[in-house]
Parts: structure tokens; sequence; C-alpha cells
């Protein structure tokens, strides 16, 4: 089940609030000494992340799926990134010297076999809470914050850059939906003025997909530093003139991706167009995830969008 983003947070009766972790997704099946880590996408996990199969492979209980993310307490989130990594040394390395927690936030199966996923979210977290105090304390793994303050809540996003990145609001009566989003998500984002310098077009079109954003740093070059999704109508007016530039002349987009391990190829332009965009999390001075295009800025220089906006 995942969550729908909001531009504020739901108020009133009814609402449970819990601290959006900012880390991977992670759904843990425990059948006796069997130990599967599962991505959002439906990926196995437990590869590059074998101490959080032990330590689940270790607790008392031993049946049940738990809904959760993994996250490395104290880093940043590139940290977990280098995890995803395809030499098994590697990992094992990162694994004891910065190994990874698993923060549970949901119960949708229990010690004896039960689908939870009927139940509402006030008995599933019931659920939880106790399962979790039959192994309270134990290594590798912590019990979700939980709140039906919207005030307590709040107080939350001054965590904000130390491990959380927004708060998640879900209903009490509401049972587990499995690939709808139900819950609700509030993060706090971030506008900045960027240089279009290139696209991506849809594999195997001529169809834009995404503007790819840069700044300039102090020497004067652009790097990249996020992209955008954007409206191929909207776009291709302003873009296909400018097709053919030099594009980005620092760090620039590309790399194999760490699941599918394939690369897709920028198209360069030249860089005289800006778009305001909104980024809900910049780490490294990157977006974290895909940016939110707010306008088109017609009005301002290239050369005045820099990396100080960061």
């Amino acid at each position: 089940m995942e969550a729908e983003p909001v531009d504020d947070l739901p108020s009133g009766a009814g609402w449970a609030y819990e601290p959006k972790y900012d880390g991977f997704r992670c759904i843990a099946f425990r059948d006796g000494d069997e130990v599967a880590l599962q991505s959002r996408r439906q990926r196995p996990l437990a590869r590059f992340f074998p101490e959080v199969a032990a330590n689940i492979a270790a607790l008392p209980v031993s049946r049940f799926v738990l809904d959760g993310e993994l996250v490395i307490i104290g880093k940043e989130f590139d940290t977990l990134q280098l995890r995803l990594h395809p030499a098994a040394s590697r990992i094992t390395k990162l694994s004891r010297e910065t190994p990874a927690t698993f923060v549970a936030f949901d119960l949708l199966a229990d010690d004896r076999g039960r689908s939870l996923l009927e139940w509402p979210f006030a008995e599933r977290r019931a659920a939880l809470v106790e399962m979790f105090q039959r192994f309270a304390n134990h290594h590798g793994l912590i019990l979700a914050d939980e709140t039906q303050s919207s005030t307590q809540a709040r107080r939350w996003l001054k965590d904000v850059g130390r491990g959380l990145d927004g708060i998640v609001a879900k209903r009490l009566d509401l049972p587990y939906q499995a690939g709808r989003r139900e819950m609700l998500k509030f993060k706090l984002w971030h506008t900045v003025d960027c240089v279009v310098g290139g696209v991506y077009f849809k594999p195997g079109t001529k169809i834009i997909e995404y503007l790819l954003c840069g700044l300039y740093d102090a020497a004067g070059r652009l790097n990249y530093v996020g992209r955008c999704a954007v409206d191929d109508a909207a776009a291709r007016a302003k873009i296909s003139p400018l097709i053919g530039g030099e594009g980005f002349t620092g760090e620039a987009p590309g790399g194999p991706s760490r699941w599918s391990r394939k690369e897709r190829v920028a198209t360069p332009l030249r860089p005289e167009q800006v778009v305001e965009v909104s980024a809900d999390h910049i780490t490294a001075g990157k977006f974290r995830h895909g940016s939110r295009l707010v306008r088109w800025r017609d009005d301002k220089d290239p050369r005045r969008c820099t990396t100080d906006q960061l």
C-alpha cells in the first residue's frame, strides 16, 4: 500500500500519523528458517541487506509479515544506495561497517499465519505493538512511532534532515490495500530555478519524458542536479529548437540504474531554457526523487541559476 502526496496534513478524529523515514520501503517475510525481504516493486532485497535478514531470522517470533522501511541510522541516503552493489564481498563489507535497521510500521500476517490485510489499521497497529513487546530492544529492528495528534506529528518535521523526510497519515479504520495509494504523505518541498540542459525521451520514441535540470557552479560549469517529468506537448515547442547543444559542461546525467543496470542516454540541449521546479528531498546537491514542474521561467537568465540555491 502506497501513499498519495498532499499539500497539508489531514486533521481531526480517525487519523494516525507516523514519521516518514528516508529509506527503502520493504516487506519482511518470516516463516521458520526462511526470511525474504522484498522491495516496493517486488524485487528481492535480502542479498543487499544480509544483516537485516539475519536479525529477522533471530527473532523469537518465527512467523509473520511486516511492512516497513530499511534505513541506516545517522547516515545520508547515499549510504543506503551504496548497498545496491553487484559484488557480494562489497555488500558484506558495508553490512558490517554501516548496518541497516528495519523500521516496522505495519503487520500484515501474524505468528499464527493469519492474514491481517482486512483488519483496520488500528487493530493491525495494536497487534504489531504486542508482537514487538515479545522482542523489545532486539538489535536491528525498531517499532515506528505513531500518534493520533496532528500537532505532535508536525513537531516531527523538525527531524527532517536527520533521517525523516515527512509525515504519513493513515485512517484508523483503513484495511491494507496493496498497490493502492490510500495513505497520505506530507513532505516539505523546496523550489529551485534550474537550467534545462538535456532531455530523456521515452524509450524507443521521440516523446519527451523528462527534463534534465542543471545549476551552474562557481567555475561556470553546468552540473546535473535532477530530472523533472513533463508533458511532451507542452515542452516540445520550447525544447525542439535547442536539441544538439552542448548540454552539461560539468557533472552530467547517466550511469547504469542500480536496479536494472541499464543506462539511459540523454539528449543534450543548448542551455537557454529555465524552469522553476519543486523538489521534496535534496541530498549532496542532487534531487533524490523526480521534481515537479512549477513553471517555465522565460524571464530569467540561465546564468543566474546557480548551486547556491541548494
